[in-house]
């Protein structure tokens, strides 16, 4: 498996908290995946966090990954945060870490994998960053 795995990462919420749902784009050479998914009780951001995770999970081989999500959250966490947290034994200067469990599982799959985090802007006319957000948000009304 050669080349760059390109990913696109959502999450959407009715409400925060609430109903939520997130949708990835995985694009390696010509072939497209989307997977997606939701949850009855959550945030946004953990519905960000989800999409990351869910669609890095997907990926058996240690290969190079641009990742794309609009969420500064993400990007800024996995970029910026992470390694001040880890430092600190999963602490922030303020004090807990607010979804944490993701926190870690995503530090874990992100350990295996040479992923750079990038951000894009939201609802900006990306097609792959577009189709994200539409996955992440039909997912929320499949939870009845």
């Amino acid at each position: 498996m050669g080349g760059i795995v390109t990913i696109y990462t959502d999450g959407a919420c009715k409400g925060n908290p609430g109903p939520g749902g997130w949708g990835a784009v995985l694009i390696w050479k010509s072939k497209v995946k989307e997977i997606s998914g939701g949850s009855k009780a959550t945030t946004n951001n953990r519905m960000e966090l989800t999409a990351a995770i869910r669609a890095l999970e997907t990926l058996k081989r240690k290969v190079p990954v641009e990742l794309y999500s609009d969420s500064s959250y993400l990007v800024k966490g996995m970029n910026e945060w992470l390694n001040n947290w880890i430092r600190r034994g999963w602490k922030r200067a303020g004090g807990e870490i607010e979804n944490l469990d993701l926190w870690q599982k995503l530090n874990e799959v992100n350990e295996r994998l040479h992923v750079k985090w990038i951000w894009v802007r939201g609802h900006a006319g990306n097609r792959y960053n577009e189709r994200a957000d539409q996955l992440a948000v039909e997912a929320v009304p499949n939870l009845k």
